[in-house]
């Protein structure tokens, strides 16, 4: 299994988001269009990212230095327990605040105060937890 964050999990990641309709469906409706990193804390560089467009991903990879719409950065034991339990809108808010969520790029504050953002994005957050790793 591939391990989170990896080409290969990034790239089944997109495969779920795709075919998740509160993901790509409800962004597809506000024509989102993003690249967004994902990787560690305390690491120089995401390990993947995703291309949105029109709320749909057509790109997956290992991070290769392009221009980042978002870069979110958390530490192993936190991804790995947000892709077990979710988060919900409130664990979102305290994963923020107390920096075990860091926006390395993007607007925090725009994304949580656009419904169609935020339920969405609270959303990924299951979806990751479908995919195997190892």
């Amino acid at each position: 299994m591939p391990a989170l964050f990896s080409e290969d999990w990034v790239a089944e990641f997109g495969k779920a988001w795709n075919a998740d309709p509160d993901l790509g469906d409800a962004l597809a409706k506000i024509n989102f269009n993003s690249v967004i990193g994902y990787g560690f804390q305390g690491e120089d560089k995401p390990r993947g990212f995703i291309k949105v467009e029109n709320g749909h991903v057509t790109e997956t990879g290992a991070y290769d230095g392009r221009e980042l719409s978002w870069d979110l950065r958390a530490s192993e034991a936190n991804w790995e327990k947000w892709c077990k339990k979710g988060l919900g809108m409130m664990g979102l808010g305290m994963a923020y605040t107390t920096r075990k969520l860091v926006f390395q790029v993007g607007d925090y504050g725009a994304m949580i105060k656009n419904p169609a953002m935020a339920g969405p994005f609270i959303k990924s957050f299951t979806v990751m937890g479908t995919v195997p790793r190892g």
